[in-house]
């Protein structure tokens, strides 16, 4: 080294970090033209750890605490680098810190338990590693895993949009494995809205219909009073169709008047023994069995002569 390289050259006293905002999770300290001083000391606060790294290879690891940087202190260093006991001079070496304190900025609730597995496998030798680089970074495992979840939460797929507080703690368990292999600990996680696709939603919904109105009875009469526009939008339709859907509305509308009947003078033990079924006839269109006084099949919706 020549005289101007030594005098330019910085040497540092002391390493410390303090965390200038929320959501930093790793640090890589400066080190060009700067060497550290042999004795020099290294601050590691509360909720951090720091990482001595040379030529890629993790050396020493320091949680919190207050350090004198000697041989003793980095006995992985000094077997690294061949140093003797005597070993007094400045030196390099690069110096990540990491935060381990509670990151809650997204949907799951995460802390780094492993710094020398997140250095490895996640932050690498950037200068600076966010949770939102993070976030990105694990998207992927993230949706992968879900999938194991969903199929091992033993929830209908129907049925996960009121039970988003199960589906969570399912999807916990699946991801907790991948998380502590990058290093970190995962707390929590939640579901904040669940959407299905158009098609599911319709069969939830029409479920719902279904639990709402109470039997299949009147279930039937629900799915009648659905058909009334795609009858309307059939191919070819016009005023037929249109026609038809209108009759499948009426006689919809006679069932459930008749249904009505029924339950207001029927006894509350039910219908009287030897009461004789009601006259049926079949439809000349679809040939379903119809009430022989019906105008329209409830089936079809053919006007019946």
């Amino acid at each position: 080294m020549s005289l101007r390289d030594f005098i330019t050259k910085q040497f540092i006293d002391v390493i410390e970090w303090v965390e200038p905002e929320e959501g930093i999770l790793a640090y890589r300290y400066p080190m060009q033209d700067r060497e550290i001083q042999n004795g020099g000391k290294l601050t590691v606060r509360d909720s951090q750890a720091a990482i001595f790294v040379n030529e890629g290879k993790v050396a020493d690891i320091f949680g919190p605490g207050l350090y004198t940087l000697t041989t003793q202190t980095l006995p992985i260093l000094t077997y690294l680098r061949n140093w003797d006991k005597a070993f007094k001079s400045p030196f390099k070496s690069d110096v990540y810190f990491f935060s381990a304190r509670m990151q809650t900025d997204q949907h799951w609730g995460t802390q780094m338990s492993d710094a020398k597995s997140f250095y490895s496998k996640i932050s690498g030798t950037r200068d600076l590693y966010r949770v939102a680089d993070l976030e990105g970074q694990l998207r992927n495992t993230i949706i992968a895993k879900m999938t194991d979840a969903f199929a091992a939460s033993q929830v209908p797929f129907l049925d996960m949009a009121a039970n988003q507080g199960a589906l969570a703690e399912k999807i916990s368990e699946t991801l907790k494995p991948a998380f502590t292999e990058y290093g970190l600990t995962l707390d929590t996680f939640v579901v904040e809205n669940l959407s299905l696709p158009d098609e599911l939603q319709k069969v939830l919904d029409q479920r719902i219909s279904m639990n709402m109105l109470g039997d299949m009875g009147k279930y039937t009469q629900y799915q009648v009073a659905q058909s009334i526009p795609i009858a309307a939008a059939n191919e070819g339709g016009g005023a037929v169709g249109i026609g038809a859907g209108l009759g499948a509305g009426v006689a919809m509308g006679q069932a459930m008047m008749e249904a009505v009947k029924k339950s207001t003078s029927a006894p509350s033990g039910g219908a009287a023994p030897g009461t004789p079924a009601a006259e049926t006839k079949f439809c000349s269109e679809c040939g379903k069995p119809i009430p022989r006084s019906a105008k329209f099949c409830p089936e079809c919706g053919k006007p019946q002569v």
